[in-house]
């Protein structure tokens, strides 16, 4: 499904003629104003998944932000919205072959890097409860405790409780199974699975942040499958030879002036990895 088929920014006389009739402000930047002009980039067109590459600065993350902000996507992070965004973005034109699904959103790396603080502090809480439980335990086991009111009758459930269990079950069962034991990469895979429905339209950023080579190709497989069985479209900025070579994707490479799409094989990120590994191919032999 191909909900988002083609985005064009304003041309260089558009943004020529906007810079000139605020020149005479306080402002030293009109950023995301010229800076795809020079690239000479104007109009996108869109696969069920679209790749953003190129190197830090080139605009991959404004890319995604303009989009994302012309469609009203759902976002969770703030970035980087100068004064001048709004009025860039009226220049802006998106062409929509099927209505834009409510579940559509932005992910970026902030957002993932929230989720993984997230558990990571829920985690810390209930190791603290853990502690204090395991104090609660020893006490209850081997207190001389003895039933006389009704008003002991919650400390009687928590003695025969504790007598009735070895130290970890009595924890466990209290704990409720609530802690997470997951890795940062971990964490970071599992906020993808949560987030990616069907039948949406997904900018992801980066995605590839805060994942080892095995769960970057996890998500590749993951994203592949959502467009095959899901009807999901993708629009991503990324480095990861891993995700640049998922099947039938349209990269764009902003390294290039003007910006042109490329095979995953021939950008210069992938050559290194290529180059290096060929370079000490006799190592990997048996």
């Amino acid at each position: 499904m191909i909900s988002l088929s083609s985005f064009t920014l304003p041309d260089a006389g558009d943004e020529d003629s906007f810079v000139d009739s605020v020149k005479r402000t306080c402002f030293n930047t009109f950023y995301p104003f010229l800076i795809f002009p020079k690239m000479e980039l104007e109009e996108l067109e869109f696969e069920p998944i679209t790749i953003f590459y190129g190197g830090n600065g080139t605009g991959k993350s404004t890319l995604l932000n303009v989009i994302a902000e012309k469609l009203k996507l759902t976002r969770n992070a703030v970035f980087n919205k100068t004064n001048f965004f709004d009025d860039y973005i009226s220049f802006c034109d998106a062409t929509i072959t099927v209505a834009i699904p409510a579940e559509s959103r932005i992910i970026t790396s902030d957002d993932v890097f929230d989720y993984i603080l997230d558990i990571r502090n829920l985690n810390n809480g209930i190791h603290n409860k853990r502690d204090e439980l395991f104090e609660e335990y020893i006490d209850n086991k081997y207190s001389d405790f003895q039933f006389r009111t009704m008003d002991d009758y919650e400390k009687l459930k928590a003695v025969n409780k504790s007598r009735s269990k070895s130290m970890s079950r009595y924890v466990k069962s209290e704990l409720n199974d609530n802690i997470s034991e997951y890795s940062n990469g971990e964490s970071a895979f599992k906020f993808f699975t949560e987030k990616i429905k069907e039948n949406a339209l997904y900018l992801l950023d980066e995605p590839e942040n805060s994942l080892s080579p095995k769960r970057q190709i996890e998500l590749m497989q993951y994203i592949e499958d959502s467009v095959r069985f899901f009807n999901c479209q993708f629009i991503i900025s990324t480095h990861s030879p891993f995700l640049l070579s998922m099947k039938n994707v349209k990269i764009y490479n902003l390294d290039k002036k003007p910006v042109e799409t490329s095979k995953w094989t021939e950008l210069e990120n992938v050559r290194t990895y290529f180059e290096f590994f060929k370079r000490h191919k006799n190592e990997f032999k048996n």
